[in-house]
């Protein structure tokens, strides 16, 4: 089964968009590329039973093993070795990358205390858009009881528009609440 919000892509984005932007071809659209969600854990470098809950909560968030991203260099101010676990990442495509994009926009950001929408200045001029998340309990999978420590997360939308405008009429199209 297709993902709800790809088929509303399919059938009502990508019309608007071309009538919005005067565009001839499907092809030339903006759509999403990937998501990639990552969680810093620099206190793993004390203790590093702190990586194991950051791997299963982002396991249950994204539906998707996460990759454990390692130093690559030692900074002895930060008591930090070559090689040591400091976090973990995941990559979303495909129908997987429309489902949580779909959980994000319509259950976890509503559930943000005084939520007024997001910014539209997290652009990074190629349309590109990044959000920071101060905790995992946002998302309905995580269990309250099992969190041990609670964890910020950062969320990157890929797209392939050529600039922010671009990006920022996609991603509204596609329910991201811009603050007005």
């Amino acid at each position: 089964m297709a993902a709800r919000l790809r088929e509303q892509y399919k059938k009502t984005v990508v019309p608007a968009l071309m009538k919005e932007f005067d565009l001839k071809n499907v092809m030339a659209v903006p759509r999403l590329e990937k998501i990639t969600v990552n969680i810093g854990m620099g206190e793993a470098t004390q203790n590093p039973k702190l990586m194991d809950g950051a791997v299963t909560e982002l396991t249950q968030i994204a539906g998707q093993k996460p990759v454990v991203t390692k130093a690559r260099k030692s900074i002895s101010s930060f008591k930090l070795r070559e090689g040591m676990s400091i976090g973990c990442m995941v990559t979303l495509r495909g129908d997987r990358m429309f489902e949580f994009y779909d959980r994000l926009v319509n259950v976890a950001l509503p559930r943000v205390r005084d939520f007024r929408g997001v910014s539209t200045k997290s652009f990074d001029g190629r349309g590109n858009y990044t959000l920071g998340v101060k905790d995992q309990l946002l998302f309905p999978e995580i269990d309250y009881n099992k969190v041990e420590k609670t964890k910020g997360m950062n969320i990157s939308i890929t797209t392939t528009a050529r600039n922010d405008a671009e990006g920022i009429a996609l991603l509204r199209h596609l329910g991201m609440p811009f603050r007005p």
